[in-house]
């Protein structure tokens, strides 16, 4: 978005490419809705993905319908499900078109270049060795272990987490239910996205409980896979390693101050998400929108100030805190009390609820759709 506005932007990856397993695949509509106002929606959709409707729990046998999106307001009422690099690949191609815009490939930002009290750039690991950007202005989007700012001396504050996820790949057949499921039994919860040939695997452990879960046995835990969901059986046997099994340490954190002068912090970098509802990438995508509409008047100019940096941020701390207080009651009220046994018995209240009356399931479609403050191209 900086570079559509012709400002000089330097995208560094330190990777070779964007192919990383078990990344949040989710692109929300309020992100399509982006798309669409870029003009990009009918090329995106081109892209293979699965389009994700209703979201609901499978609950000792009983079906709770969660979020329903086909009420939305915008152009696509769906999550679409594509694997990240996709995603990233075709953002990157509609970069290089632009004159401004360059990414840079292999190139890690490991640390931050200061004149004083202001970050002027960063120092990056190269494969021929160390080297420096200079910048009018660092955008540090390096994820809930930002080494930048931690360089920076940007301070975290942890809201806390009861739960990890373990992560995993299983065969999907065509008879399957395309909508994402979440199957709760005997004191589990697993979750599985529709991927296409093969289902995406959320398995919800207690905060450090994939010690106790691999300890179990890899048979044991297969089995723990099918009765919570059954229809899995006949599927676990090619899980034959604990190399397959991907572990998330779930975070819920946010900076205290997501700027200093030359650099601001977007997303993870300054609010780590729960995996709850997959918003992480949501609430980064509204980040960078808010960030650019915001800073590309003040970048033509040169180095934006802090009172510019600092509207960004308070133009997306409410959001994101409004988010977060979210997750952490469904953690508190609905995770915890099926990893302590409660999917066997009676329902949480909020499952009940959404069971009860169909017109609330519109309520969880739109905060997880569109978040609290949806961001647009202009305004």
């Amino acid at each position: 978005l900086l570079a559509r506005a012709g400002i000089e932007t330097v995208v560094l990856e330190k990777h070779a490419d964007f192919l990383r397993d078990f990344r949040g695949d989710t692109i929300h509509p309020s992100t399509l809705e982006i798309m669409g106002e870029l003009g990009w929606l009918d090329a995106f959709l081109k892209l293979p993905h699965q389009e994700i409707h209703d979201i609901g729990l499978e609950i000792a046998g009983r079906h709770v319908p969660i979020a329903d999106f086909s009420h939305l307001p915008l152009r696509c009422r769906f999550v679409a499900m594509m694997p990240q690099w996709d995603f990233l690949d075709f953002l990157a191609d509609r970069g290089s078109a632009l004159p401004a815009f360059r990414l840079r490939r292999r190139s890690e930002a490991v640390d931050v270049l200061v004149d004083g009290a202001r970050v002027t750039g960063v120092r990056t690991q190269e494969p021929q060795g160390i080297a420096t950007v200079h910048a009018d202005l660092v955008v540090a989007a390096d994820g809930r272990h930002s080494r930048l700012r931690a360089a920076a001396g940007l301070a975290v504050r942890d809201l806390g987490a009861p739960m990890d996820v373990l992560w995993l790949r299983l065969p999907r057949h065509a008879t399957d239910p395309a909508a994402v499921l979440g199957h709760v039994a005997a004191g589990h919860l697993l979750v599985l996205i529709n991927r296409g040939d093969y289902w995406q695997c959320a398995f919800v452990v207690p905060k450090g409980g994939y010690d106790a879960v691999r300890g179990a046995g890899l048979e044991a835990f297969r089995a723990t896979l099918v009765r919570t969901a059954p229809l899995l059986a006949g599927r676990v046997d090619g899980l034959d390693s604990w190399d397959s099994v991907k572990v998330l340490s779930v975070a819920v954190d946010r900076l205290e101050s997501w700027c200093r002068p030359g650099l601001l912090c977007i997303g993870d970098a300054a609010h780590a998400m729960s995996p709850i509802g997959g918003v992480g990438i949501n609430l980064a995508i509204q980040d960078a929108v808010a960030a650019a509409r915001i800073l590309a008047p003040a970048l033509r100019q040169g180095a934006p100030d802090i009172a510019t940096l600092r509207r960004v941020e308070a133009r997306r701390r409410w959001p994101t805190q409004a988010t977060q207080r979210l997750q952490i009651l469904a953690q508190d009220r609905v995770i915890a009390p099926i990893l302590a046994g409660a999917g066997s018995g009676k329902l949480p209240l909020p499952l009940r609820l959404l069971q009860r009356f169909p017109v609330l399931r519109r309520i969880p479609a739109r905060l997880l759709g569109m978040g609290f403050r949806p961001e647009h191209m202009a305004g």
